[in-house]
């Protein structure tokens, strides 16, 4: 397999032209980075419905289908898979995509079933509609999971793209579907914590952009006790690793108020810690997107991005408040007008150039 590898934004680029052109496409990468849910994530966006078949707990006759005798013919006869498309779910979508997912730790008496539908696009008197695309995915041989070797002629009928972990896009992707402030904070500062599985070790848990999204779940439920939050954080992404975001959540705590920076309560910043300043520039964009969403006017809304700005130029060093700055209008994608805003000319005199550096 080639080394060359993909971030899930190229992944998505990648997704949409095979279901353009119809090609089947397989889509490699260590566990836990998205693969499923970026497919799933396409189909939706697309209007469509996406069959989720886990071939490594399938048998051949899943796929196949089951032979019976039909008594009205005489003759021996097959049962159709009731876990693939049917032409009259298939009618009521503009796509349907078929993901076959653990397809390379699927024994090859499956394999071989999948290759007949993917080479025929039938399999026996079972034939796909023509609007379903198929998208497959597993972990690599490194990856210590449970694999068989895919046949070269099945491997063949696959364009293959790699994905790999790439915090810019996790970022995009966490903001738009609400991750929690404090675990996007966190990994703002320390990135290569998002992703730290290594094959090698034995330890049962450890961080992925999945096991991030259940410790974003977690923390949004208030009835969670400390104790119990620890316990289950360990868990999910490793003891080491939940120790210190637990102790960054605890100093992230003592941080002000983003609404009240925003609103000019609040001007001045004790906590020094700089991991904790981050998650605090994250919040002051959460609660500046949330503004967005809520149609504040823009006299308002541009108010509350004054006080960001000059908060950031009097409590940050230059690369938190670049990066502050930066996030603010590409990840977050708030609305800021120069033409608006008070601060604009001596941020952009002090900073303006490292944000165009940044950015390059």
């Amino acid at each position: 397999m080639s080394e060359h590898t993909i971030t899930s934004r190229e992944a998505r680029k990648s997704i949409l032209t095979a279901f353009k052109v119809q090609r089947p496409l397989f889509l490699w990468g260590p566990p836990g980075i998205g693969k499923s849910e970026l497919v799933e994530n396409i189909t939706n966006e697309l209007g469509g419905i996406m069959y989720d078949c886990r071939l490594g707990q399938m048998e051949p006759t899943d796929i196949r289908g089951i032979p019976y005798y039909n008594k009205d013919t005489g003759k021996m006869d097959w049962a159709p898979p009731v876990d693939l498309p049917d032409e009259e779910t298939a009618s009521q979508y503009p796509i349907v995509v078929l993901f076959l997912d653990e397809m390379n730790s699927a024994p090859a008496s499956v394999q071989s079933a999948a290759y007949q539908l993917i080479l025929n696009r039938k399999i026996g008197k079972y034939r796909l509609p023509d609007n379903v695309v198929i998208v497959a995915a597993g972990n690599r041989e490194s990856d210590k999971g449970v694999t068989f070797r895919m046949p070269t002629p099945l491997a063949n009928r696959f364009v293959h793209q790699e994905m790999r972990v790439d915090f810019p896009s996790w970022q995009e992707w966490a903001v738009e579907n609400k991750i929690n402030k404090d675990v996007v904070g966190y990994l703002s500062f320390a990135k290569q914590d998002l992703y730290d599985f290594d094959a090698k070790s034995s330890s049962r848990a450890f961080a992925t952009p999945r096991s991030w999204t259940f410790v974003s779940q977690l923390l949004e439920d208030e009835t969670l006790d400390d104790e119990t939050a620890s316990n289950l954080i360990k868990g999910t992404i490793g003891e080491g690793l939940a120790v210190k975001f637990m102790a960054h959540r605890k100093i992230a705590g003592r941080m002000p108020n983003p609404a009240d920076i925003l609103s000019g309560k609040v001007t001045t910043l004790d906590v020094k810690e700089v991991s904790a300043q981050y998650s605090l520039v994250i919040s002051m964009c959460y609660e500046l997107k949330d503004a967005v969403e809520k149609k504040v006017d823009q006299k308002k809304f541009h108010e509350m991005a004054d006080f960001f700005l000059a908060y950031m130029m009097k409590n940050f060093e230059t690369e938190l408040t670049v990066m502050g700055a930066r996030i603010a209008l590409t990840t977050y994608n708030l609305p800021f007008l120069p033409t608006k805003l008070k601060n604009f000319d001596e941020f952009h005199s002090r900073f303006g150039k490292y944000i165009l550096q940044a950015s390059a």
